[in-house]
């Protein structure tokens, strides 16, 4: 199938020609690439179509353009205009990503609409595909649109919630990062629990005998205040563990101060921006993994989609609850109730104390969440996605299927 992916991607010629600093969105993109990637790899033709905005207060004007730097030489990227003026970036990026996606689907006929969350560039681009185009639209659910951050309900998600509403019972599937957010969607609708995908690359070097494991409790992730990183390097001043490290990557808009809090220490090591390949070696050179995030007043509203890297790379996860868990999943994981400089640092120092009888679920994750399982799953999702869709605009009725 011809698939097109809107989604808020954002590669390298993205990041430079539109000077984005304080908005970059690393894990979402690794996540859209894996997951484009794992569609490509059986067979899918997949254009992504991103509104690439811009939160950076410039007042510029910048034009459409095509990625010149994309992950996969199969897999183009098309960016939409965009306007860095506060009270009209929402109104040109809605304009903007349809009429790349029309203009899209004009050249070359798309047989198939993935949309990632529920934005509202998103929303506009799915109601075309349906009202107009007939086509089968699926929704990749990852954020929570009728919260906030932190799962509290604000006037901006109400408004989300409102916009939203006409399209979850046309949706032709969903698939979702965790069951939460699969609750929002119809039971009419076919579902798909997909918590992360691991990448080959991560499947190799996790599997290699060559990676011992280093006494490094390892943070990787945007520098995002909900995040915890500030607790997370007070805690670390609070322990005394001879010859381990904290290793910190990321970036973000809490970077600078991050920096120097962490300039006269031995101990933690500040990595930055790191490539892909830097990543995964870090990854699987960690004993511990953590992710210290804020405690959400909807468990489940988000799901982190670094504890399954971090449990794909064979390390144990220290993390703040993020909803529902799965059995297999936990096994791998020691929780906090909160990310507190106190509690994190009692949580490392139970872990590490105990950590020749902790558990790792690196092949549950392998099996469950590995790109060739990931492919056969989106795979049949989208086969029955593009069945229900027939039926509907054929006969005008609707089939219930849960995967």
């Amino acid at each position: 199938m011809r698939i097109a992916y809107i989604a808020e991607y954002q590669g390298p010629g993205l990041i430079k020609q539109r000077g984005i600093k304080s908005h970059r969105s690393l894990a979402q993109s690794m996540k859209i690439e894996l997951i484009a990637n794992a569609l490509c790899s059986i067979g899918h033709e997949i254009e992504i179509i991103s509104q690439g905005v811009v939160i950076e207060r410039k007042g510029k004007y910048f034009h459409s353009f095509r990625e010149p730097e994309p992950f996969h030489p199969c897999i183009p990227i098309y960016y939409s205009a965009a306007l860095d003026i506060r009270l009209l970036r929402g109104a040109l990026a809605n304009v903007s990503t349809l009429s790349t996606f029309k203009r899209r689907h004009t050249k070359k006929p798309y047989d198939l609409v993935i949309i990632y969350n529920l934005k509202a560039p998103q929303i506009r681009c799915a109601h075309y595909a349906l009202n107009c185009l007939k086509l089968p639209v699926i929704l990749e659910y990852e954020d929570d649109s009728f919260v906030d951050k932190l799962g509290k309900a604000t006037f901006r998600t109400v408004i989300s919630k409102y916009k939203a509403q006409g399209l979850q019972n046309r949706l032709s599937a969903c698939f979702a990062a965790s069951p939460h957010l699969l609750c929002q969607i119809s039971h009419q609708v076919p579902k798909l629990l997909l918590r992360g995908v691991v990448g080959e690359d991560l499947l190799k070097l996790s599997n290699s005998k060559r990676m011992p494991k280093k006494k490094w409790v390892l943070f990787s992730g945007g520098h995002d205040k909900q995040k915890g990183i500030e607790q997370l390097i007070k805690a670390w001043y609070n322990i005394d563990l001879p010859g381990w490290e904290l290793h910190i990557t990321g970036y973000g808009s809490l970077t600078g101060k991050l920096q120097s809090m962490v300039q006269n220490s031995s101990t933690i090591m500040f990595h930055g921006l790191v490539s892909r390949e830097e990543l995964i070696h870090l990854l699987c050179s960690a004993r511990i993994c953590i992710n210290p995030h804020e405690v959400s007043h909807t468990p489940g509203n988000v799901f982190a989609f670094k504890i399954i890297e971090y449990l794909a790379a064979g390390a144990h996860v220290i993390t703040t609850p993020m909803g529902a868990m799965e059995k297999e999943l936990e096994k791998g994981i020691t929780y906090m109730p909160d990310n507190s400089p106190e509690t994190i640092s009692a949580a490392i120092n139970e872990v590490i104390a105990t950590y020749d009888n902790t558990t790792t679920t690196m092949s549950y994750v392998h099996e469950t969440y590995g790109a060739l399982s990931v492919s056969k799953s989106l795979d049949e999702l989208i086969k029955e996605a593009a069945s229900l869709s027939n039926v509907r605009n054929n006969k005008g009725i609707s089939i219930t299927s849960v995967i």
